[in-house]
């Protein structure tokens, strides 16, 4: 079987960041006009009053401290609580292909590489913002690539799913190699005004160059040992919006098109999921759990990754063995896990395993086992 590596990774972060107190400010401020509006109703008890949050029960309740968004002023106006962004022409690039383009970049330098080395462009992530032409090949045209693109979702697993879908066409012989890409606007599909989930995304875009090892020439190389996808069917996290919703013209149901999930279910059904996937996946590659110095765990939740990485080693993982970015990217989606990895690998040397895996709606899991060249 060829081998295969991740040659070049690459992050764009917006330049607008939103702290824990700020997304506070905006909420309370929010649940006190909904309050005063309702007050006869909630007196009444057919509806119900929305508690004030804190900057100390969304450190606690996820280990976030902030996030970056595309645009904050929309987020953080009480009255408005949604991202002001302008709709661009259909001449213009795309606001999802401008961040993948600068992200790609990035990837394509870390690993030597250039447009015309690549042949297969792949956008995966959680939400695309429309239905076609795919992403992607906005993408190819606008980074000048030959050959083919198409788009993926797979919530916050599209990373993984993307490198395991590169892989197996570096190995077919369906390309030398392939630019995967997650750029993940989450700031688009978050109710801000839900106490129990308006802190948990952020925005970001992350890159992969990933090729065969025979012809790779970056000096940063990393052999992708074995790869493990798996999926179960459930709905405790989902997003209804859709093409189908003009369908409904009363727009009774308005907030189920948004961001939703049962957290303590998928905190009790995923973390053991994950561990499990995690161990099955290293023992493939001829390994154990002891034999891997780093995992890049999907930054949804600093409680859930310390467990995953709690049933994995038997005790409380350190810093360097599952570093943490959720605390100023918050839940980046399927870039959080790749955020990690970018921003954590530098410093190992030669030989050394890791573990990248994501986990997420579906349910769906990704896994994969690398090591340093």
């Amino acid at each position: 079987m060829k081998q295969v590596v991740i040659s070049g990774t690459g992050l764009f972060t917006p330049a607008n960041s939103i702290t824990n107190e700020e997304l506070v400010v905006a909420f309370n401020a929010y649940a006190e006009l909904f309050n005063a509006e309702n007050a006869q109703a909630i007196a009444e008890g057919s509806v119900t009053a929305i508690e004030p949050s804190s900057a100390a029960f969304i450190e606690k309740a996820s280990g976030i401290k902030s996030r970056y968004v595309m645009e904050k002023s929309g987020i953080l106006d009480p009255t408005r609580m949604t991202a002001r962004i302008p709709e661009r022409g259909d001449d213009e690039l795309s606001l999802q292909a401008e961040i993948c383009v600068k992200a790609a970049h990035q990837a394509l330098d870390n690993a030597g590489r250039s447009a015309a080395d690549i042949d297969m462009v792949l956008v995966a992530c959680s939400n695309m913002q429309r239905a076609y032409p795919a992403m992607a090949v906005e993408v190819q045209d606008a980074l000048g690539i030959e050959g083919f693109g198409f788009d993926m979702n797979v919530a916050c697993s599209s990373a993984t799913f993307g490198i395991q879908t590169a892989m197996s066409a570096i190995q077919s012989g369906q390309a030398r190699a392939v630019l995967v890409l997650n750029p993940e606007i989450t700031s688009g599909h978050l109710n801000y005004r839900d106490r129990d989930s308006h802190f948990i995304f952020g925005d970001a875009c992350t890159a992969i160059v990933i090729e065969a090892a025979e012809t790779a020439t970056g000096s940063d190389q990393w052999e992708i040992l074995e790869s493990k996808l798996k999926t179960s069917f459930s709905n405790n996290i989902r997003n209804n919006f859709g093409f189908m919703n003009r369908f409904d013209e009363s727009g009774v149901g308005k907030a189920d098109k948004l961001f939703r999930q049962q957290g303590r279910k998928v905190f009790k059904e995923v973390c053991p999921m994950a561990a499990e996937m995690i161990k099955a996946t290293v023992e493939n590659a001829g390994l154990q759990v002891s034999d891997i110095s780093r995992f890049w765990l999907h930054q949804a939740n600093l409680n859930m990754n310390q467990l995953i990485a709690r049933m994995l080693l038997g005790r409380d993982a350190g810093p360097d063995e599952a570093p943490v970015i959720l605390d100023t990217y918050a839940n980046t989606s399927s870039a959080g896990s790749i955020i990690a990895f970018h921003k954590h690998h530098e410093d190992m040397p030669s030989g050394a395993n890791g573990v990248i895996c994501s986990f997420g709606a579906g349910y769906s899991i990704g896994c994969v086992v690398v090591r340093k060249k």
